[in-house]
Formats: C-alpha cells, structure tokens, sequence
C-alpha cells in the first residue's frame, strides 16, 4: 500500500513538474519576449542607462577631485600676500589645481588693479568653473525626462499591436498574439521608468555635489576680497 502511494506521488510530481517550468520566465525572456519593436526600444533604453551611468560616475570623480582643497590653503596665501610674494603665491595656487585655487590664482594676477575688476575677473572665472563642473550633466537630465516617455511610447505601440490583433481577427485574436503586444507594453514602460529614476537621482546628487563645490568658490573669493582689504 505504501509503494503504492509513493507511486502515484512521483506520477503526480511529474505531471506537475512540466507546469511549474512552463511558469518560470526569466527576465531575459521577458525583455526578448516583447516583438521587434519592444526590443528595439528596449535597446535604446539600455544604451541611454550606459550613458547615465557612465556620466553620473566620471562627473562624481571629478566634483569629488575639484572638492578637495587644503584647509592651510588660504592662510598661506595671505601670508605670500602679505609679505608680497606674489610669485610664491601663484605656484601654491598651480600646486594645488582646483577651482578655488584657480580663482585665486586669477584674483591673485589681478593684484594692483581696482577691487571691483579683481572681483569681475574672480566672478568669470567662477563660472567658466562651474561650466566645468556641470558638463554633461545636462544629458543626464535629459535621459531622466527622456527615458519614461521612450518606455511609453513602447507601451501605446504595444497597445497599439494588442489592438490590430484583436480588430484585424473580428475580437478572435489567439491569446499568444495578444500577449506580444501587452508584453511589449509592460516591459518597455518598466524599463523606462528605472532608467529614468536613475538617471534623475544620479543628476539631483551630482546637483548637490556641484552646489558644495560652489559655495567653497564663494567663500574662497570673499575670503581672498577680505586679505586684499586688510591694513597693511
């Protein structure tokens, strides 16, 4: 008796076995399963996810490099200032090679000159810096707004495909046919959707990042306004 219901048991497992592997889908399969203009659009959306991370992490390298500056680096200028070492001031400046010290670098050649031009040329030095430290991160931006609306247009083709199924067959389309299209649907809208949600949170971090690097602009500009304007 015992035999007997292991028996049928192993029968019953391996009805069920060919189901339960029939239901698993892999995520390849599901992004291959969406027709040709899924997987174009599909493609499209991996190429622009290259790009933003590609840009999201070179642009993070470099605000993190322009970020570092030598806490002693502004009291050694005042004290080159002072003692009206000029030269010695510039090569600290060179040294140091980010954009605070090329701001000071620039107000630095402008000494002797009326405090109102030493600040317009530390001003246009900043922004010729802040350009540096912003560039591409416009593209990211854009492949954030871009991304979801390329994944929509997946879903209105797809919808479009269930629909001339459904209207070229007189409402009796075959299952399989519809699913193409509502798959290429559902796999470009979630594909374009997590593109864009990481190319937005990648530029919003490099924003914040850049507006720090801004701020030690400022202050360095209106610290080094400030040793210029000291008693002598």
């Amino acid at each position: 008796m015992l035999n007997f219901f292991l028996q049928e048991g192993a029968e019953v497992a391996q009805d069920l076995e060919p189901i339960a592997q029939e239901k698993t889908l892999s995520i390849m399969d599901l992004l291959l399963t969406g027709g040709i203009a899924g997987q174009i659009i599909i493609v499209v959306l991996f190429v622009l996810l290259f790009v933003a991370v590609y840009i999201y992490f070179e642009r993070l390298f470099a605000i993190k490099a322009a970020s570092k500056m030598d806490g002693n680096f502004m009291n050694q200028i005042r004290d080159h200032v002072a003692k009206g070492n000029i030269q010695a001031a510039k090569v600290l400046c060179a040294q140091n090679n980010t954009p605070v010290s090329h701001l000071t670098e620039k107000g630095i050649s402008r000494i002797g000159s009326p405090l109102e031009d030493i600040n317009t040329a530390i001003e246009n030095a900043g922004r010729l810096e802040v350009y540096k430290l912003e560039k591409n991160v416009s593209v990211l931006a854009t492949i954030a707004g871009a991304a979801p609306m390329i994944g929509f247009l997946g879903t209105v083709i797809g919808m479009v495909l269930a629909f001339h199924e459904l209207a070229t067959s007189s409402g009796q389309a075959e299952m399989g046919s519809l699913a193409e299209g509502i798959y290429t649907a559902m796999t470009t809208t979630v594909a374009g959707l997590i593109v864009g949600i990481i190319a937005y949170m990648g530029y919003n971090h490099l924003v914040v990042k850049t507006d720090k690097v801004v701020h030690q602009m400022e202050a360095t500009a209106v610290d080094f306004l400030d040793i210029l304007n000291e008693p002598v």
